[in-house]
């Protein structure tokens, strides 16, 4: 099979999935997230990314969650060439505006490294702790296409004007625009087969999914349809995925599900239905492999234990040579899918 383009992004430990409970001093959660940006950005990882919510998962608990933008920011100056995104931004949680307003200036900051995730969300029980409205799932991806809208309309004009159900412009100014040009990429999040995929035809640079390979392989089938029926090159759509996994033989597989058992208040067999990708560096890449062949070009890796220094530049170690990938960061790297 042809060559396909691959990229490998990564989660920094944010404190959503409880990965920086056993760190007391807040100013030190938030430095070892840095430093897990730094360390991909040796690692020749393409993106860091973060999880746009306020509090824990599965249940909230009293424990530090650092907000998703703030946090962009910070990264922005923390960090100086890895491309930093979100995963994905909740519509809901700030008017599309205002997103737009604050997207195009990390990108300024970042000196045009950003990527905008987005979706309609889901966390109702966020949603409701935090004062928002819930609507209806169809009310949602109504408002996450005016959305899409709205950020167009004011990344690329100069006073921008937008009236729907949901959200109105009346002659926005955003200033300064975004570096990257036309816009930063849109990630829409979501494997809805009837709306959010269209979405992603109409107005996104990419789709993001998490799922098996065979559902993958079904999602991309339909969003090729979508592209075919509002007139997209399906190829010009990046097809990505959420790769959460411990890297490991069966000794550190264990202790890393445990010792995430005990700071999560979790049992074990469920921890493993959240990283359920895991093994050694062979078998991760076999899975990478299985992936790209049915279409996937880039993986966003969650490594549980990734705040324990070391462990996102051992997996750039162990899997990108098996990957057939360079060590330079952002050059395109290809991967032959086999077969």
């Amino acid at each position: 099979m042809a060559a396909t383009e691959l990229k490998l992004g990564v989660f920094v430990p944010q404190g959503w999935r409880m990965d920086l409970a056993d760190i007391s001093d807040p100013v030190e959660k938030y430095e070892t997230m840095s430093r897990c940006a730094n360390e991909a950005e040796r690692a020749g990882f393409d993106a860091v990314w973060v999880y746009d919510h306020f509090h824990t998962v599965p249940t909230p608990q009293l424990e530090s969650v650092f907000e998703c933008w703030t946090s962009m920011a910070a990264l922005a100056r923390d960090t100086k060439t890895i491309r930093l995104g979100q995963m994905v931004t909740c519509n809901g949680y700030r008017p599309p505006s205002l997103l737009t307003k604050m997207a195009s200036c990390v990108d300024v900051m970042s000196h045009g490294r950003l990527i905008l995730g987005i979706g309609a969300g889901w966390y109702d029980h966020e949603y409701r702790a935090y004062g928002y409205e819930y609507p209806e799932t169809p009310e949602r991806l109504r408002m996450l296409r005016e959305a899409l809208q709205v950020i167009k309309a004011m990344w690329t004009q100069d006073q921008a004007d937008f009236e729907g159900p949901h959200y109105q412009l009346r002659g926005a100014i955003n200033e300064p625009k975004p570096v990257q040009k036309p816009h930063p990429p849109i990630w829409i999040g979501g494997a809805g087969e009837k709306v959010t995929l269209k979405l992603v035809a109409q107005y996104g640079d990419a789709c993001n999914f998490n799922a098996d390979v065979e559902t993958v392989r079904h999602k991309l089938e339909v969003l090729r349809q979508h592209c075919e029926t509002v007139g997209r090159d399906y190829d010009s759509v990046l097809k990505t995925i959420e790769f959460y996994t411990i890297l490991g033989d069966g000794r550190e597989v264990d202790r890393v599900v445990a010792d995430t058992a005990r700071r999560t208040g979790k049992d074990e067999s469920f921890v493993r239905s959240w990283h359920p990708l895991h093994g050694t560096a062979e078998r991760i890449a076999e899975i990478i492999h299985e992936y790209a062949e049915v279409g996937i070009q880039y993986f966003i890796v969650n490594l549980p234990n990734a705040f324990e220094g070391g462990v996102i530049s051992r997996f750039a170690e162990e899997i990108f040579p098996r990957l057939g990938l360079g060590s330079g960061h952002g050059q395109g790297r290809a991967v032959r899918a086999r077969g």
